[in-house]
């Protein structure tokens, strides 16, 4: 394996910058007015959609994050900012909620920003589009406009982590005024995104480059200081390393540059690495397996997987460092974090033990079952991460049959439940109730909704668990329930956690206060600044 990294180091040396990039990036993407502030950032893959509302993928956040935005963003400790509400409050009893929202804000039509748009938004429109906020805001009573920029939330019952629901992925504002009593998944203005945020769509080339600018009508006064953003299309993972080593690209994050390539290109003199900004991520590298399958719906095969998988390795050479090996489905950097769970010490005895006990013994060729992987598409780490899954199952007489995907077909696969086991990286959202209990309450086992329950695993200890930790806003009784999710989910083995991934974000200096809160990239830039 380190000959092949070795190869591709070599092929970023021999290839110059303008015959890799040239297949992908039009001359005009690229031009820089005199005087005008601009700035390039790699985009990979590229988005299927570019309303938030329809898909919350990581590159759909990363370029939506600019247009649209929601109430609150967080800071790094996940303590509340504002956002589009300016001010609010809590009762004593933690069951009413008041956000009071800036007065001058207009959606990029030209329309204000109103007190309806955010009761249509998390009354209406994201309980029928959205698994998370369904689960957020099913604690709702009543959602209530008291004026025009006075909201107020009363609860059913208290649920702890209320106020951090409003982070833009999780709560995007959507206007009431082109969405309401529409078809929200064909409404044509889904190709046309309008949101409240610093920039607003100017052209999107497919396959090449989406470009947005400054809107002139921003609420924040002064802001955004930066006159365009152009989010660049670039397959290829050469490519991509070469556009940020030769200053093409301003700025990478997630999974943009090969894990390899990190540290090498942070030694550059016009580049810094920062790995903050991704706290209200958090994100587990995990396989998930269809428990509604054989042998998948035996614990036993389950196990078996997670004993078989060196969570080091995976950490040391698919992600290079960047990371530590996971213990469960809660990241260490989340809040109720239970590390004293079930360890699964990569032992291939005890692999083999559990399949002996099923009843799954070698064949003459040494092979005990086949099984698919359904290949992650965001990028090389994953499909690496597939070939050491691969490897490392055969040495227990599993054959791992790889199957690549794309963006719109793994979602779409992953959705309707039509894969035997896959990789995914899903963000926590600083709080179990917020991004963790979604994937394993029995009651958001919904098909054709991806990021929700997929692998079809129900467990009433689990899902009374979540319900004590969620209804709850005693800090102390909030861990005892989680913690006893998080051991009971480990004994399931419903995924296989491996590593706890610390996303590298690469930039040029000349731009200042690109990662000022626990969101990272995916922040408006209504405060970013090109030096000079």
């Amino acid at each position: 394996m380190s000959q092949h990294y070795l190869s591709r180091r070599d092929l970023l040396r021999a290839t110059t910058a303008a015959g890799v990039l040239a297949p992908f990036m039009p001359r005009a993407a690229w031009a820089q007015a005199g005087g005008r502030a601009v700035m390039n950032i790699i985009c990979h893959p590229e988005p299927a959609t570019l309303f938030i509302g329809l898909e919350q993928n990581a590159q759909v956040q990363l370029v939506c994050g600019k247009m649209y935005e929601s109430l609150l963003t967080y800071d790094f400790d996940f303590t509340p900012r504002p956002s589009l509400a300016k001010s609010w409050e809590i009762s004593d009893d933690g069951l009413v909620y008041t956000f009071h929202l800036v007065e001058n804000a207009k959606w990029h039509d030209g329309k204000s920003f109103t007190a309806e748009d955010v009761v249509f938004t998390c009354k209406e429109f994201l309980m029928e589009m959205h698994s998370r906020a369904r689960v957020n805001f099913s604690y709702c009573r009543e959602i209530e406009a008291l004026d025009d920029h006075t909201v107020r939330f009363t609860l059913r019952e208290p649920f702890g982590p209320f106020i951090m629901a409003f982070e833009f992925s999780s709560a995007p504002m959507i206007p009431a005024h082109i969405y309401k009593g529409t078809d929200y998944r064909t409404n044509p203005a889904n190709n046309t995104p309008i949101g409240t945020g610093p920039f607003k769509l100017a052209e999107w080339r497919r396959g090449s480059f989406i470009r947005l600018e400054k809107n002139p009508d921003y609420h924040g006064e002064g802001e955004p200081h930066l006159d365009e953003l152009i989010f660049h299309i670039l397959p290829d993972g050469a490519s991509r390393a070469v556009a940020l080593e030769q200053g093409k690209v301003d700025l990478s994050s997630s999974f943009d540059i090969e894990m390899f390539d990190v540290q090498r290109l942070a030694s550059l003199p016009h580049l810094e690495l920062e790995t903050r900004g991704y706290e209200f991520m958090a994100p587990v590298a995990r396989i998930e397996f269809n428990t509604r399958i054989p042998p998948f719906n035996d614990k036993r095969f389950r196990q078996a997987i997670c004993h078989a998988l060196d969570k080091q390795l995976f950490t040391d050479m698919i992600f290079f460092g960047l990371g530590r090996p996971a213990t469960g489905p809660v990241s260490y950097r989340t809040r109720f974090y239970e590390p004293n769970v079930k360890v699964y010490d990569y032992d291939l005895d005890k692999a083999k033990a559990l399949l002996d006990d099923m009843g799954l013994k070698p064949g003459p060729d040494g092979i005990r079952h086949t099984v698919k992987f359904l290949r992650l598409p965001w990028g090389e780490t994953w499909a690496r991460f597939a070939e050491l899954v691969q490897q490392q199952l055969a040495l227990i007489g599993l054959r791992v049959e790889i199957e690549p995907s794309d963006p719109g077909s793994w979602t779409q696969r992953y959705g309707n439940w039509e894969f035997e086991m896959t990789s995914n990286y899903p963000y926590q959202f600083g709080d179990p109730a917020l991004g963790v209990a979604r994937f394993f309450l029995s009651s958001n086992i919904k098909k054709g909704l991806p990021y929700s329950n997929c692998t079809g695993y129900t467990n009433p200890e689990v899902d009374e668990a979540f319900a004590a930790g969620a209804s709850s806003t005693d800090p102390a009784v909030r861990q005892a329930a989680y913690s006893k999710a998080q051991k009971i989910l480990v004994e399931d083995a419903p995924m296989a956690w491996l590593v706890e991934v610390d996303f590298p974000t690469l930039y040029n200096p000349v731009f200042q206060n690109i990662t000022t809160t626990a969101i990272g990239v995916n922040e408006t830039f209504r405060v970013v600044r090109k030096a000079g």
